[in-house]
């Protein structure tokens, strides 16, 4: 089963949480054992798996990125003018994989799935499959 979700990005570089949409797909599915592959179709915007307790995780990951790759670059020679984001969605990756077992997503205490985005705000999609 493949299910395209749609969300809105309201800043430049932001992770969003989606953890609740895709284990809402997984549920309805009633799938006991199996993967769910979480993709981003996108080339300035990615899917990771990172802490979802403590905020100030997401403020310092979007701080590292935003530094080691700036928006702004001399040397840069990418017309639309968002190298930097395609750099950050090359680093953070397209998608995810995770496990389904007892009908739920095998994530640790403190994991959650983001989306990522590098190049907001924006009308985004990502898609879920579940083998």
């Amino acid at each position: 089963m493949l299910t395209t979700e749609t969300l809105s990005t309201a800043r430049r570089d932001e992770m969003i949480d989606i953890t609740r949409q895709v284990a809402a797909i997984v549920s309805k599915d009633g799938r006991r054992s199996g993967i769910a592959v979480i993709y981003c179709p996108h080339t300035t915007a990615g899917i990771t798996i990172q802490e979802n307790a403590d905020p100030d995780v997401k403020h310092d990951v979007l701080m590292r990125l935003d530094e080691v790759y700036p928006w702004e670059h001399p040397r840069y020679r990418h017309a639309e003018g968002n190298t930097a984001a395609h750099l950050k969605a090359m680093t953070v990756g397209t998608s995810q994989t995770v496990l389904i077992e007892d009908g739920r997503l095998v994530l640790g205490t403190w994991q959650g799935i983001y989306f990522c985005e590098f190049d907001g705000p924006r009308r985004r999609n990502y898609h879920v499959k579940l083998l």
